[in-house]
């Protein structure tokens, strides 16, 4: 289970073989995206076997649009989820966000994607809004995702 959910939000913009963007076109960076409905936070630690690239602290955030998919198990056109990746400090027995690592984003378009899932995915590097982290048309982003077919090809589940 504790597996279960450290995936789920790893999942978002996971890849073998990089950072991924799919589709025809191009992924906007998601302005205002920490306005919209918080759906989960994660750390994960040295040791998982992740870390190498994802250690850090997650927040996963979505558009209305994607809240009404993580409420009913679909998700509309027009979904947008954002992964939000930051490196942490531990401080006085606490964990703290410390810079950012990147800005993952998922689109679902049915017609723009349909190699993907109907998911397009992107990465932003640290804080830029334009420095796009892209290698293979959503591939290897997909290659993981597709083990969520079930679920829509979204790892993460809205936290109650």
């Amino acid at each position: 289970m504790k597996r279960n959910v450290v995936l789920a939000g790893v999942g978002i913009l996971m890849t073998l073989g990089g950072w991924a963007c799919a589709g025809t076109r191009a992924i906007d960076y998601p302005e205002g995206y920490r306005q919209w409905s918080h759906i989960k936070s994660m750390v994960i630690e040295p040791g998982h076997p992740l870390e190498n690239p994802f250690q850090g602290l997650h927040h996963v955030y979505g558009n209305g649009k994607a809240l009404e998919g993580y409420r009913n198990g679909e998700f509309p056109q027009g979904s947008v989820i954002v992964f939000d990746l930051l490196n942490y400090k531990t401080a006085d027995k606490t964990v703290q966000e410390a810079d950012r690592k990147l800005i993952g984003v998922m689109v679902k378009d049915d017609s723009a994607y349909a190699e993907t899932g109907g998911w397009g995915f992107e990465a932003f590097a640290g804080d830029s809004k334009s420095k796009r982290l892209v290698e293979d048309k959503g591939q290897g982003c997909f290659a993981c995702h597709a083990s969520q077919k079930e679920n829509g090809f979204v790892f993460s589940k809205l936290r109650k």
